[in-house]
């Protein structure tokens, strides 16, 4: 009986069985009939499978990219880069720095403002079809990307000079504009006929200061590459402690608030000013931290710090090295001798660097034309910015305790030690006087009591002899008693390009009025 059972029992669970797999399968042939056969079952697929993905994230969304300088690689995880050479942008691992490949293969990181993104590298269409890169000097013009930068190269014809004028006036994006440099019959030169010289330097020189016809004044003399290279944001990627055994000292700049500063070399290849901290000068401490946040602060008017020493002492700051030092000296070497061109050229730098500042929200403290230093072609960058807060002397100490350059100060860091991108704006309009007095000291023969009396009572810096009223306007818009009275950056810097632009508008006669 037993038997029986067990029989019976597996040909019912056999008969089961079968009848499952049978519903499953017709199931399974409606679902494919309709197309909604997705999930449950492999089936292979006539799709190719997908690439797989990229290292560490590497490759989504490949810029491709031009270097317009030669870099050498510092370090293992850096990438040589050859002027000319195409790249490909791995990853952008910030602001400055870009993880990228070449040719071969090879891998590392390079400074984002030595490359232009290669749809950039504008296009000549030629008569016979072919397309053609632009002149060595037209893509140049593009990547300074100034107003009024200017070459004057030779023509397609014979004997001929060509001025090509980098400009944004006609559109956001940039565009160049090329003047034949032509002769009268009377065998003198000119751009416009009305202006006529007897040598093309004479040509240049008057339109350095008058547009006359042209799509802008010949602002920037654009050279070669190899002298206007820009600074990094330190010497690689991961680069802000320095090895001093890697610095080599070769003569004593000066000496600064900080202590002696050095010309050196770093890997007996970079000219760099070192500066050796005087111990006790400075909060060490706090000033690591910040060492870093000043190292990612990287622009074409800012003097760049590439790195600090800290397991020696003194502590060593390592910084661009400017050939011809600081403004101020500078300023009283030169006098008498400076073109009004190149005066609101200093203050337009100034700005620049002090408007990427406040868009980053850093507070310089200490802005004045001693802090600020000349490269070799003029061009004036602003240094120091944030250092105040880690002095120890008392060479600013005012009777409260605070220290500050009394002589740069606005009220509020006069009463309250008050700082903001506004107490810097005053300041700014304290270097525009001096770089117009050609150095002079502000309130001269005024003692610092004297001054904050003065200040506070409403009293302010005279017209220097250099400065049209309307640039001292700018400069007195700037000495407004209450912070929310002073213009920001950005707009001063618009109110000096357009001065630089129309020189002839300093001359008018203006009424000098507080911002409001």
């Amino acid at each position: 009986t037993l038997s029986f059972l067990t029989q019976n029992f597996l040909k019912l669970f056999c008969f089961s069985l079968f009848f499952c797999f049978k519903l499953l399968s017709d199931f399974i042939l409606l679902l494919k009939k309709k197309n909604l056969f997705k999930i449950g079952f492999v089936e292979k697929s006539r799709r190719e499978l997908p690439l797989p993905p990229p290292e560490d994230g590497e490759g989504l969304g490949l810029l491709s990219v031009v270097a317009m300088y030669n870099f050498s690689a510092k370090e293992d995880t850096d990438l040589t880069l050859l002027q000319g050479e195409e790249y490909t942008i791995l990853h952008k691992q910030d602001e400055f720095w870009w993880r990228a490949q070449d040719r071969e293969g090879n891998k590392g990181f390079i400074p984002s403002n030595y490359v232009m993104e290669r749809n950039r590298c504008l296009f000549l269409q030629i008569s016979d079809g072919f397309l053609l890169k632009l002149t060595f000097f037209s893509v140049l013009l593009v990547f300074q990307n100034k107003e009024g930068g200017f070459v004057v190269r030779d023509s397609s014809q014979k004997g001929i000079y060509t001025v090509s004028v980098y400009t944004k006036t006609l559109s956001a994006d940039g565009d160049i504009r090329h003047y034949q440099i032509k002769i009268s019959d009377g065998g003198q030169f000119f751009l416009a006929e009305k202006h006529t010289f007897n040598t093309i330097a004479e040509v240049i020189c008057y339109h350095e200061h008058n547009a006359a016809g042209l799509v802008t004044r010949l602002r920037y003399a654009v050279g070669p590459m190899e002298r206007c290279v820009p600074a990094t944001a330190g010497f690689s990627s991961e680069k802000w402690e320095i090895n001093p055994t890697e610095l080599t000292f070769m003569k004593e700049l000066g000496s600064g608030q900080f202590g002696v500063v050095k010309l050196g070399k770093w890997r007996e290849e970079h000219k760099v000013a070192i500066k050796a901290i005087r111990e006790g000068a400075m909060c060490e401490e706090d000033f690591y931290e910040e060492a870093r946040v000043m190292m990612r602060l990287c622009h074409p008017k800012l003097v760049q710090l590439y790195g600090v020493c800290l397991q020696q002492r003194p502590l060593l700051i390592v910084a661009e090295f400017m050939e011809n030092g600081c403004l101020l000296n500078f300023l009283r070497q030169k006098s008498g001798t400076l073109t009004d061109a190149w005066l609101i050229s200093v203050c337009q730098d100034v700005c620049e660097g002090m408007e990427y500042l406040e868009e980053h929200q850093f507070i310089h403290r200490d802005l004045a034309a001693r802090n600020c230093l000349v490269n070799e072609h003029n061009v004036v960058k602003v240094s120091d910015f944030g250092m105040t807060r880690y002095v120890l002397d008392n060479q600013y100490t005012s009777s409260s305790g605070a220290k500050f350059p009394v002589k740069w100060s606005p009220p509020e860091v006069l009463h309250y030690s008050k700082y903001s991108s506004k107490s810097d704006i005053w300041s700014f309009g304290v270097v525009m006087w001096e770089v117009y007095s050609e150095g002079r000291t502000p309130f001269e023969n005024r003692s610092n009591v004297e001054v904050v009396t003065d200040i506070t009572r409403g009293i302010r810096l005279y017209r220097p002899h250099r400065a049209s009223p309307s640039l001292y306007a700018v400069m007195y818009r700037c000495w407004h008693e209450k912070p929310q009275g002073r213009p920001p950056f950005s707009e001063l810097l618009q109110e000096i390009k357009k001065m630089a632009e129309n020189p002839d508008h300093h001359n008018k006669d203006m009424t000098v009025k507080p911002y409001t």
